[in-house]
């Protein structure tokens, strides 16, 4: 059989298939107190550099942060599974952490207030919280025989960072079979130059779509604007 190359060009290819509700779910990456919270573990130390990359993410969080919220309220009332994955070990001192998270010096315990998600996006009693001890969500847990449990085909993701676990999520979530939705207006990172090149990368794994274009997708016959943000 002879090799053969064939791009798909455009909105055209199954890439860009809008999402289908019965097949999708939404995944929150690393949006927690550990590094998305001032009083978190990370994000203490990193305050104290007041840097013009630090200026960039807390300019970047004030706008994911809203979006996190409409995003859940919107798939809260269109009936898609929201999951949430965090940076947390499952153990006390973390020996089964990733090498890279042990050299990068990360370490949530197991329980911890630092694990949590965000008060502001707290999971319901249906949504799914998972531990997660390396930058890929899809190497370190069993998320990819959960969405299969689920049924799921199709995944939305936002979360931060995006030039890093997000990324991760895209690529290997891409490389497990799921059609990718980034959402691009609800990433954040440490600055627009970061941010821009992670989404060029990552435009031959996904779809690129903002938090309005989806909300419009899953809800379209409703009023986005009406949407109450925490529903």
């Amino acid at each position: 059989m002879t090799a053969y190359f064939k791009p798909q060009s455009g909105r055209c290819s199954q890439r860009q298939a809008q999402i289908q509700k019965e097949q999708a779910a939404i995944l929150y990456v690393d949006t927690q107190n550990f590094n998305c919270h001032s009083e978190g573990a990370e994000m203490r130390v990193l305050l104290q550099d007041d840097s013009q990359e630090m200026d960039y993410f807390k300019k970047r969080m004030q706008i994911a942060l809203p979006n996190w919220q409409k995003l859940k309220a919107a798939c809260s009332r269109a009936d898609i599974q929201k999951i949430f994955t965090v940076i947390e070990s499952l153990t006390q001192d973390g020996r089964e952490r990733s090498l890279d998270y042990k050299l990068s010096g990360f370490h949530v315990p197991k329980g911890s207030w630092d694990g949590q998600v965000l008060d502001e996006i707290r999971p319901g009693e249906n949504d799914i919280v998972i531990p997660k001890g390396s930058s890929s969500v899809f190497i370190s847990t069993n998320i990819t025989y959960i969405l299969r449990c689920l049924g799921v085909s199709q995944l939305m993701i936002c979360g931060c960072v995006t030039d890093q676990c997000v990324e991760h999520a895209v690529r290997d979530g891409c490389d497990s079979n799921f059609l990718i939705t980034l959402i691009t207006d609800a990433t954040a990172t440490y600055s627009e130059e970061r941010q821009q090149a992670a989404e060029r990368a990552m435009s031959g794994y996904c779809r690129k779509r903002t938090t309005q274009e989806v909300i419009d997708e899953i809800l379209p016959q409703q009023s986005p604007h009406g949407l109450q943000v925490g529903a």
